[in-house]
């Protein structure tokens, strides 16, 4: 009789439970969804830490720290190796600031890193108002007999220099950099790199105004060397009035040359 009763208060309590957990499974279910599952993690070496809140940084954990959407990370005396999901391999340098806009796009504010990117892969780094991404052919065909393009891994590096600017390398694979508007700014070959000045890193720019190959103290040199606008206008304004005055002193010379033949020469 008493394992009877023993063996039915068991099957309640089952079923109790049972109704407890399914009520609350949504709950959990959506405060997962909402606070996002890491698509990566990170083992760090050194001075790294992350915000925990908003201008709060604490120490990560240097044998292993999950990468969450929107997760502010900053090494100083530190170095860091990325490992996403997608097989994407990121080491960050030392003084370096990053954050995870969204699960594939890295924005890096300063400092520098390295990458590994696979084929498959479709992040992209977004530094000031320029992206950097892989480059993907948008070319379609309809015809099955036309070869599709190759698209290797890519591998190189991303620097931020102290006066803004930017360089790009491609050590394997060729890259694409483009401005705010999605427009192509350089195609950057493998083997090849590219600095972007710092005006068009901190402001939108349809224009290619860097060249393959420049380095920064390249750009920077220049950059200041190009004469204010106010000197060309000066300028511009001296050629006109020297030429305007030119051209009033032989007119003159002209009138008195015209003068002098009408006037009748006595015998």
């Amino acid at each position: 009789m008493k394992k009877g009763m023993v063996f039915k208060a068991f099957v309640y309590f089952l079923s109790i439970s049972f109704l407890l957990l399914t009520n609350g499974f949504p709950r959990i279910v959506a405060a997962a969804t909402e606070k996002g599952f890491p698509f990566g993690e990170m083992i760090s070496k050194g001075d790294v830490k992350f915000e925990a809140r908003d201008k709060v940084w604490k120490n990560v954990d240097p044998s292993h720290f999950p990468i969450f959407q929107g997760v502010k990370i900053k090494t100083e005396k530190g170095t860091s190796i990325l490992a996403l999901t997608d097989n994407c391999q990121i080491e960050v340098g030392q003084n370096s600031l990053l954050t995870f806009d969204r699960n594939d796009r890295l924005h890096l504010s300063q400092g520098s890193i390295d990458f590994r990117i696979p084929a498959a892969a479709t992040i992209e780094f977004k530094i000031g108002n320029i992206f950097v991404m892989p480059y993907r052919s948008l070319q379609a065909s309809k015809s099955p007999s036309v070869p599709l393009p190759k698209i290797e891994e890519a591998i190189g590096s991303i620097t931020i220099h102290a006066n803004g600017a930017v360089t790009v390398k491609s050590l394997q694979g060729s890259l694409s950099i483009l401005s705010q508007d999605r427009v192509v700014l350089a195609s950057l070959p493998s083997r090849d790199s590219v600095t972007i000045p710092s005006v068009t890193v901190k402001s939108p720019s349809r224009i290619m105004v860097a060249q393959a190959g420049e380095t920064a103290r390249e750009v920077e040199s220049r950059e200041k060397e190009r004469l204010p606008a106010w000197l060309w206008i000066g300028a511009g304004f001296a050629a006109v009035a020297a030429a305007a005055g030119i051209g009033i002193y032989y007119w003159d010379r002209h009138e008195e040359r015209e003068r002098n033949e009408r006037i009748p020469i006595c015998p």
